[in-house]
């Protein structure tokens, strides 16, 4: 069902996304792909810009804004049979593996996640339907490998700025 709702913009091929106080969908591209997880309580960690060398490459951007979620948190509307994964072993922190979870349609990256902590997700803040949780509960906190940032970029105003990655 096609929204009216000014949050939920003419945006890739889906119209069927929704949020509520406590959760949300995030879709890929095509539409083939609708996941549900939580923008608040203990499945949500939290939200971040990341200027890493990796983050660059997989977004085919100069950054990737990022929100943490618990992988028990996850649930599926549709579209797991168009998963798939591809796992990188060099990454920014050496000896972790770092799975790609993307629409084997369009592409899209939904999340990724690591080796090292496998029960967490890193989802994509641009995937999220509702464009209104982009700037209120998906707003980052915090900016990750801020020496990576491009000199024509500037920090986030408010938001921590952390040299590296922190233990998330």
């Amino acid at each position: 069902m096609a929204s009216e709702n000014q949050n939920f913009p003419l945006a890739g091929l889906a119209r069927d996304g929704w949020s509520t106080d406590d959760e949300a969908t995030a879709t890929c591209l095509c539409g083939a792909i609708q996941v549900s997880f939580p923008v608040s309580g203990e499945g949500f960690v939290n939200a971040f810009v990341c200027h890493c060398a990796n983050c660059r490459k997989i977004t085919a951007s100069m950054f990737a804004s990022n929100f943490v979620i618990k992988k028990t948190h996850l649930k599926w509307v549709r579209g797991r049979e168009n998963l798939k994964e591809f796992t990188q072993s060099e990454t920014i922190r050496r000896g972790n593996d770092m799975t790609n979870s993307f629409c084997s349609t369009c592409g899209g990256l939904m999340w990724r996640y690591s080796s090292g902590n496998p029960d967490i997700f890193f989802m994509r803040i641009g995937t999220v339907d509702d464009f209104h949780l982009h700037e209120t509960k998906l707003r980052p906190q915090v900016e990750i490998f801020t020496e990576g940032r491009v000199a024509w970029l500037d920090a986030i105003e408010g938001v921590e700025q952390v040299h590296g990655m922190p233990n998330i």
